[in-house]
């Protein structure tokens, strides 16, 4: 994910309410599953929206928030670079790994 992209899933969050009541939200069963081979072979829209869905769930987990700023695009590029050092690895894995290495970094729920 390069920083267009995060802007782009910024954007993308911030049409959520719209996307959401337009098309059904994936399932996390589904979701986690997923690879990040599967990820780059889905259309660009779709494959946002799932990572954004399991960026939220790993972050709720956590008790952090995704930040669309520079801390946001660190976070979208640690998950490129495990995707591409592990194209078979789990998404959701890499998603959350990459916010665990962020953890103190990032800003707490309230």
């Amino acid at each position: 994910m390069t920083h267009a992209l995060l802007t782009a899933s910024v954007a993308l969050v911030a049409a959520s309410a719209i996307a959401h009541a337009q098309t059904p939200a994936p399932s996390f069963d589904n979701a986690a599953y997923m690879t990040c081979r599967d990820a780059q072979n889905m259309p660009v829209e779709a494959r946002k929206e799932v990572a954004l869905f399991l960026a939220e769930h790993a972050a709720r987990y956590h008790r952090v928030m995704i930040p669309d700023d520079e801390q946001g695009a660190r976070l979208a590029l640690l998950v490129r670079g495990g995707c591409t050092l592990a194209p078979d690895a789990y998404l959701f894995t890499v998603i959350d790994r990459a916010i665990v290495a962020e953890l103190a970094k990032l800003p707490k729920r309230q």
